[in-house]
């Protein structure tokens, strides 16, 4: 018997999600013995509603349950959207979030709050007092949105 790994696992989802015309963000299998979760995020443009949560949690599970990449083990599954608190680490995370507040690292160390603007596949244009900087994704170390309850120019 293999021991579970999420790239196993997200070799296994990742047709199960595009087929719902979902992104498979991330695979997160924690714990052990009785006590293992299998932790799914799933994304697209537009975001993910409870309805699409509950149908990707469906057939999530009935490919596990056809696939022996879980192993005996019991473990809990658990479905959710990606959540604003995980780190922009794909050209599509901040495609997703032009418009949002996010507190950036860069690779010299420098740290600053920024709105994102536009983004491909190589970038991303960072506002900060209304000036707006490219930088390569390979400068940016971590960048996580922020929760702005009262929105202000950055």
């Amino acid at each position: 018997m293999t021991t579970p790994t999420p790239e196993g696992i997200s070799s296994l989802l990742e047709p199960v999600t595009t087929s719902l015309g979902l992104d498979l963000d991330e695979v997160e299998l924690l714990g052990k013995g009785e006590r293992r979760r299998l932790l799914v995020a799933v994304d697209r443009d537009g975001g993910v509603d409870i309805d699409t949560i509950a149908a990707a949690t469906r057939a999530i599970s009935a490919a596990l349950d056809d696939s022996d990449v879980m192993g005996e083990s019991p473990y809990t599954l658990e479905v959710a959207s990606r959540g604003v608190d995980r780190p922009l680490v794909e050209a599509r995370h901040w495609r997703r979030n032009a418009g949002r507040v996010v507190a950036v690292e860069l690779i010299d160390g420098e740290r600053f709050e920024a709105r994102v603007g536009e983004s491909d596949a190589t970038g991303v244009d960072l506002a900060v007092k209304g000036d707006t900087t490219r930088f390569p994704y390979d400068e940016i170390v971590k960048a996580v949105v922020q929760i702005e309850l009262n929105r202000k120019d950055v």
